[in-house]
């Protein structure tokens, strides 16, 4: 069993959780998720199995969407709804202040990773420090912000659908926001929507894999891992060039420089090859 399972991943259950579910699930060893989701966190968590695994780590640093609920006029220890409140004040801001604010975060930005994130820094990880009260300086980090759309404001909660690159606190950027409105706000819930070229809308929940799994139906919904590239260009190769790329063998070939998803003339999927230079060498193999 090779491929990519899309979990709707539920409220209150940890990235890895998940993982140890799907291999209980199919009785897989090799099983891998591909960027953590916050226990707080809902939505789309593509998890890796058998020779998927290898392209685990190409997907998270892909682009992704969330839907997040902020509510302005308070801050917490976390940024989020699981912390302590910190501070508390009036909201009188109007609409037209939330949007400038929210847009003025549109583009390359910086971020100041938050404590309670599993970033590591001397070996321990931020959040592990934050549980004991110790608070350590992190240094800022370039992030992209592609588009910011305000979906609802109910008063003091204002819904946003963010789509930004790999590495983007969502919870950050909520706080971020009610700095900029000088009232303060935290992220109350964050929903992950589409991760590369993976949408909610062909997640699926615990409970319906659990249905799959009595039913002898996982296959059905098992992702093959070249979707996972559909933006590179394809090439097929003949028997002679696939038995060059499998041993590692630089082959000429022309074609535009970059990365294409190379097939033998079966339509097997082979491997992520890289033309440069006239030559066409795999860079991630997943053949068996």
């Amino acid at each position: 069993m090779n491929g990519i399972i899309i979990i709707d991943k539920p409220n209150g259950r940890t990235s890895h959780d998940m993982v140890n579910f799907i291999r209980r699930l199919t009785g897989m060893k090799k099983v891998g998720h591909t960027g953590t989701l916050d226990p707080m966190a809902t939505g789309v968590l593509p998890v890796c199995i058998g020779s998927a695994t290898k392209a685990a780590d190409m997907l998270t640093l892909s682009d992704k969407c969330y839907i997040a609920e902020l509510v302005l006029g308070m801050t917490t220890d976390t940024q989020d709804a699981d912390g302590e409140v910190l501070t508390e004040c009036e909201v009188n801001c109007s609409e037209k202040e939330i949007y400038d604010a929210v847009g003025s975060f549109i583009g390359e930005i910086e971020q100041i990773p938050p404590m309670y994130s599993a970033i590591k820094q001397g070996g321990k990880k931020l959040y592990e420090l934050a549980r004991k009260g110790i608070e350590v300086e992190r240094k800022s980090r370039k992030v992209q912000i592609y588009s910011i759309d305000i979906l609802k404001i109910d008063g003091e909660r204002v819904t946003l659908r963010v789509f930004c690159s790999k590495g983007t606190y969502i919870r950050t950027l909520c706080e971020d926001i009610g700095i900029k409105l000088r009232v303060g706000a935290y992220m109350n819930t964050l929903r992950r929507v589409r991760t590369g070229p993976f949408t909610i809308e062909e997640s699926h929940e615990v409970r319906e894999l659990n249905e799959l799994q009595q039913e002898d139906r996982l296959n059905e919904i098992i992702i093959p891992v070249d979707r996972m590239f559909d933006e590179y260009p394809e090439i097929l190769l003949n028997q002679k060039q696939v038995r060059s790329i499998t041993n590692g063998i630089a082959m000429t070939y022309s074609g535009n420089e970059g990365l294409y998803r190379v097939y033998d003339e079966n339509g097997r999927f082979l491997c992520i090859g890289r033309i440069r230079d006239g030559k066409l060498k795999s860079e991630k193999a997943f053949w068996n």
